[in-house]
């Protein structure tokens, strides 16, 4: 092969004129002293992280959905105006009728004998106007915007919070798609932990991953200062100490094929 000097999986791995040479207890690695370093030949690519099915939005179904506005007697007619979070912050003129078309909560909310239907407010307390405008404005418009590159990750949380209690698969499969794209040195450890807490194990094994892969850039972001769970703190050290124990295998033998 090509002489030189680093490691890699398999014919990747470069080395010259080899003086001792070790493999770690599972196989994995290869440990070789050459010119005065030691050199790392992975035998097998490491284990993969779990497998899950590709995440595939589907079509938009707007102009479907705003078919059904045509000729439905049952929907109701007029605006109503949202004040949102503690501050009632207000959403004005927002049509009941679209809204219905596009969510079966709000279909239910203004339904026939519900108080809502005639009602000209509605109070949302449990959201940011934020991130209701940005559900408000993909019902309406089928426009996905989660605004500036920065809190884009929280953002997305948000609104994927909203698209479950509001019963709209699409808009959070979108979300979903956005915070996997967002997963980086700074937000790595805060989506770690959304997605334990919300139980998303296709978030969950891309960040740890990512954070496996990339610790010394997710320390100098301030991700460690970060953490707030504890049982993701337990994972993260579970998975440092793993990484330990496979470097002090290859170590002994190493020392074991010098002696």
């Amino acid at each position: 092969g090509t002489e030189g000097s680093a490691d890699g999986v398999g014919d990747a791995a470069q080395f010259e004129y080899p003086a001792a040479l070790a493999i770690s207890p599972d196989g994995s690695t290869l440990s070789v002293y050459a010119d005065g370093r030691l050199r790392q030949v992975c035998v097998a690519a490491p284990p993969p992280p779990p497998s899950f099915a590709p995440l595939v939005v589907p079509p938009s179904t707007f102009s479907a959905d705003m078919a059904k506005t045509w000729g439905d007697a049952s929907l109701p007619q007029g605006m109503v105006t949202f004040l949102v979070g503690d501050d009632e912050e207000r959403i004005e003129h927002v049509s009941k009728c679209n809204l219905c078309a596009r969510s079966p909560v709000f279909r239910t909310m203004f339904g026939i004998g519900m108080k809502e239907r005639d009602a000209a407010e509605v109070t949302v307390s449990h959201t940011d106007l934020a991130s209701f405008t940005a559900l408000v404005r993909y019902l309406l418009t089928d426009q996905f915007d989660l605004g500036e590159e920065e809190g884009r990750a929280q953002r997305a949380l948000d609104l994927r919070e909203l698209a479950q209690m509001y019963q709209v698969p699409r808009l959070e499969l979108l979300c979903a798609q956005a915070l996997q794209e967002s997963v980086g040195p700074a937000s790595a450890v805060p989506l770690l932990e959304a997605a334990h807490t919300m139980g998303d194990g296709r978030l969950l094994a891309q960040c740890r991953r990512y954070v496996a892969d990339h610790a010394a850039e997710v320390r100098a972001s301030g991700g460690v200062e970060q953490l707030r769970d504890l049982g993701v703190a337990k994972g993260l050290l579970g998975d440092a100490l793993d990484q330990v124990a496979e470097l002090k295998g290859a170590m002994r033998a190493l020392r074991v094929a010098e002696s």
